[in-house]
């Protein structure tokens, strides 16, 4: 503990002083003038403040309702040292926040029983909130390592997603990437980006119920397949319905509505515009590009320009436009991203 003593009179300051000094593990520093006061109270956190009422330059008062204006001192006890026990005064003071009160001549006893008092109340309330930030750190470690996990399911997840679809050349991965960098883009904060980040992989998650006919047919499907094929979106949808956290709620608006289409055009719901929920607009665009870039059973691997210049095309009718512009801004970023696949495109 570490007390602050103000006051003007070098007698009286002494006399405090030495009082306090028989007070156990107390360090007690003293100050002639209130403003020095106030600058020593902004280097040094005090514990407990005692301050004269009277002083030429700044009274206590003042003084008081200038540190109470400090945060780290709008708990600390602040004991007012008076001559004056008008009752206007006593008022005033407790209005400015003083603790405590003093009257000259004091009792040194008293004054020592008095600030031990404040004191201990000083110390429970450091021990209160060390204690409640212990708490709070441990309640964020525990948090994040719930969230790690989450994560780690999330992207394993993916992967059997992945080998389900025939497609072991990391479009999940790409997806998740590139839809950061668009949400980045239309400005969305950096909580929401990582969000999306998380949830993207799990866009195709309702492939696992797609027959492996249709998931893996070589060739163009017939409208009777594609129908079901389609389905893909509803059965992702039910398998991450009501879920209690933020990703998989992000997951399951992602699933349902990735296939949606700025102009009303696509499934299941016909949506458009923004109707259509962010995320799965942003996921929209990115799934579509990488799929583009990608070797399919049904088709050879677009070159990345050319992918680029489709979705470009297809802004105002399939994307929405501002995911667009956030594409062409993040472009030289997700060009890079690509490279890998367009090298193992160009060797096979």
């Amino acid at each position: 503990m570490r007390l602050l003593v103000v006051d003007d009179s070098r007698s009286s300051l002494a006399l405090i002083g030495s009082i306090l000094t028989d007070l156990a593990a107390a360090e007690i520093d003293l100050c002639l003038s209130p403003r020095d006061g106030l600058e020593r109270c902004a280097d040094q956190q005090y514990d407990l403040v005692v301050v004269d009422h009277v002083m030429p330059e700044m009274d206590g008062i003042a003084f008081t309702a200038a540190l109470r204006g400090r945060p780290e001192y709008s708990l600390v006890p602040i004991i007012m040292v008076t001559s004056d026990a008008a009752k206007e005064i006593r008022i005033e003071a407790i209005r400015a926040g003083a603790s405590d009160f003093l009257n000259k001549p004091f009792d040194p006893t008293e004054l020592q029983a008095r600030v031990a008092n404040l004191l201990a109340l000083r110390r429970a309330q450091v021990e209160l909130a060390d204690r409640a930030n212990w708490l709070a750190r441990e309640v964020e470690r525990a948090t994040a390592h719930l969230l790690a996990r989450e994560e780690e399911v999330i992207w394993r997840l993916a992967r059997a997603i992945e080998y389900r679809d025939g497609d072991t050349g990391g479009h999940v991965s790409r997806v998740a990437q590139i839809s950061q960098l668009i949400a980045e883009g239309i400005g969305l904060s950096p909580q929401r980006c990582r969000m999306i980040y998380l949830a993207a992989p799990l866009h195709d998650i309702g492939k696992i119920g797609i027959a492996d006919a249709i998931l893996s047919k070589p060739g163009k499907l017939t409208p009777e397949e594609m129908e079901i094929m389609r389905e893909h979106v509803t059965i992702g949808a039910r398998i991450l319905e009501s879920g209690t956290s933020e990703l998989i709620r992000t997951a399951e608006l992602i699933a349902q509505s990735h296939h949606e289409r700025w102009d009303g055009t696509g499934y299941p719901d016909r949506l458009s515009g923004t109707d259509i929920p962010v995320e799965a607009r942003i996921v929209a665009l990115a799934d579509v590009f990488d799929a583009l870039c990608s070797e399919r059973p049904y088709k050879r691997a677009w070159p990345i320009e050319k992918a680029f210049a489709e979705i470009v095309s297809l802004s105002g009718s399939h994307f929405d436009p501002n995911c667009v512009v956030a594409f062409r801004a993040k472009w030289p970023e997700i060009s890079r991203l690509m490279e890998p696949e367009m090298a193992a495109a160009a060797a096979g």
